[in-house]
């Protein structure tokens, strides 16, 4: 037993491969007392600090960052509590070509069902029996190149009756502050008061190119999202591309539900382009977090794993590739539905999590957005899209294309009056436009640092 466990660990080489090697031989009862398993945490934890091992490489994330990333003010004891809790049993693992390991997690196993709210929740794993009437179709002409996947694809997918969970490893929560704020962002949401126009974070050193619409209900939004690898400067900077649906005030009850795609070396440990969610209902205070790292959105979908990474991704002067998101509000449940492409439905937020979006979103949002942290003291090189001004257009500047909106009538069709802000347009700006082809669309994006940004 012990000589087949310590093969276990060589045939990782990793010293990470001990918290879930301990973990998977405890759950098969051979004898490894929890004793055993805290003074193998702790060789593991310290190997890592010690060795600083990532998941994976990136050229723009400076080497002393990723060290100081990895120093842990962290219990050992709650780190691994944390990641066994994440990490449920899969009755199949597939190893991604970038590092990640996929889990596939039984439906009636996954870590939704932990929500106090949830645990009497009748499981809807049925689609919807009331779409969206006016789906916005696309042309021929007006589709990316290529269907957009996800790495893991290459190498396996998960069987019917289980969901592809991207496995959390120790380094991903050691990258963190503390375990408390794992997968939680650290700031309030682009806008500081839903009536009117959006306002400036810049207090924050998040700064956004966003069109937005406000001042009716909303039950739903779509948008086809260009997916680029923007350079990220300093590793507690990223740079994401989403949708943002939201209700309610800033004074606390902000609910939001987000999905899109963002790289974020310090949540991920990579520079890979990654389809994520957020949720929060009290204004990112206490609830909610990215992707599956709480409990609250419930996935039925066993084609798409939230948090991995999105293969191909676009290049200038050659193919461009997009990501579809529609996000509605179901009729008769209440529920909050994702759809990823043109057939994949990923899951849903049940309405039992939030307070104002029971009811409706009165604000939606599109666009980019980046941390700044002011680098050497001035502003971040970390890129926004695709790096380049939305002027540029076509396979240079980043866009969002076919822009939607669900009302009241569970009709989607394109917002008449969408409005636009840069904050700061020297460093990342934004331009709206509508053809027969794309519908509502915009550029958007930009360098960050340059002569006219400092």
């Amino acid at each position: 037993m012990i000589i087949s466990f310590l093969m276990n660990i060589s045939y990782c080489g990793k010293p990470s491969c001990w918290l879930m090697a301990c973990r998977k031989w405890r759950n098969r009862s051979l004898g490894f007392s929890s004793w055993m398993c805290f003074i193998l945490d702790l060789f593991c934890l310290a190997n890592l600090v010690l060795s600083n091992e990532v998941s994976s490489e990136s050229p723009t994330i400076q080497h002393q960052d990723r060290n100081s990333s990895l120093v842990a003010g962290l219990n050992v004891t709650d780190v691994h509590e944390h990641m066994m809790r994440l990490n449920k049993a899969a009755v199949k693992s597939i190893q991604s070509p970038d590092g990640d390991t996929i889990d596939c997690v039984l439906l009636h196993h996954q870590l939704a069902f932990d929500h106090p709210k949830l645990r009497d929740h009748k499981l809807q794993v049925e689609a919807p029996s009331s779409w969206p009437d006016g789906v916005l179709q696309e042309s021929e002409s007006s589709k990316a190149s290529e269907e957009v996947l996800q790495l893991w694809h290459q190498v396996g997918r998960c069987p019917a009756g289980t969901i592809p969970v991207r496995r959390t490893k120790a380094e991903d929560v050691l990258r963190a502050a503390s375990v408390e704020q794992f997968g939680i962002k650290k700031s309030p949401p682009v806008t500081p008061k839903l009536t009117g126009d959006p306002q400036s974070l810049s207090s924050y050193g998040h700064e956004h190119a966003i069109g937005y619409i406000s001042g009716y209900q909303f039950h739903g939004a779509q948008a086809s999202i260009n997916v680029w690898r923007p350079r990220i400067e300093v590793s507690k900077e990223f740079s994401l591309s989403q949708m943002w649906l939201l209700s309610g005030s800033f004074v606390g009850d902000l609910n939001s539900i987000e999905a899109g795609w963002q790289v974020s070396p310090e949540l991920y440990g990579d520079s890979n382009p990654r389809f994520f969610t957020y949720w929060t209902r009290d204004g990112y205070q206490s609830t909610g977090c990215y992707n599956l790292l709480c409990s609250g959105f419930i996935q039925v979908g066993n084609g798409i794993a939230i948090g991995a990474s999105i293969a191909p991704v676009s290049s200038y002067s050659g193919a461009q590739y997009d990501i579809k998101i529609l996000i509605w509000k179901d009729p008769r449940t209440g529920n909050w539905w994702m759809r990823y492409g043109q057939d994949s439905l990923v899951g849903y937020w049940p309405a039992a999590l939030f307070t104002h979006l029971r009811g409706y979103a009165t604000m939606i949002e599109w666009g980019g957005e980046v941390v700044n942290t002011h680098p050497r003291n001035q502003h971040t090189a970390t890129e926004m899209g695709s790096g380049r001004f939305p002027q540029q257009g076509f396979s240079q500047a980043s866009y969002f294309r076919n822009i939607g909106l669900v009302d009241g009538s569970n009709q989607l069709h394109s917002p008449a009056n969408l409005r636009t802000l840069a904050e700061r347009p020297s460093c990342y700006d934004i331009k709206s436009s509508y053809n027969s082809n794309w519908g509502v669309y915009f550029y958007y994006g930009g360098p960050g640092q340059n002569p006219g940004c400092r």
